[in-house]
């Protein structure tokens, strides 16, 4: 049993920030992989960013420059730091993990997002 755990979402300005966090315990399955995505209302869910237990990271063009994602001093914890907020950036922001192979999954509950003046 894997719980992810999300948090630090939120209502901000445009141009604003938001750091999300997310702490997964209880795993059941080496994580290699953490990452955020996001699903805004009638939207397919996306991926954000991504980083791996050896500290390479994946990001959205969307995104690139803006966010930064990193995991934390504790195992199985990462970070998503958001910098210049725009409207389209309004979601629910989804913390994931996965195995090496990618054969196995967990999401969190989703934390919402919301830039607006």
């Amino acid at each position: 049993q894997v719980q992810l755990v999300e948090s630090g979402g939120g209502l901000v300005q445009p141009g604003g920030s938001l750091r999300l966090s997310c702490a997964a315990s209880g795993s059941i399955f080496s994580i290699y992989v953490l990452g955020w995505y996001r699903q805004a209302p009638g939207k397919q869910r996306e991926l954000v960013a991504a980083i791996t237990s050896g500290d390479s990271t994946n990001y959205a063009d969307s995104v690139k420059g803006r966010f930064t994602i990193s995991r934390g001093n504790a195992k199985n914890t990462v970070s998503l730091q958001m910098n210049s907020l725009k409207p389209e950036d309004t979601a629910v922001y989804y913390c994931n993990a996965g195995d090496l192979l990618g054969s196995r999954r967990a999401w969190g509950q989703g934390t919402q997002v919301t830039v607006s003046s």
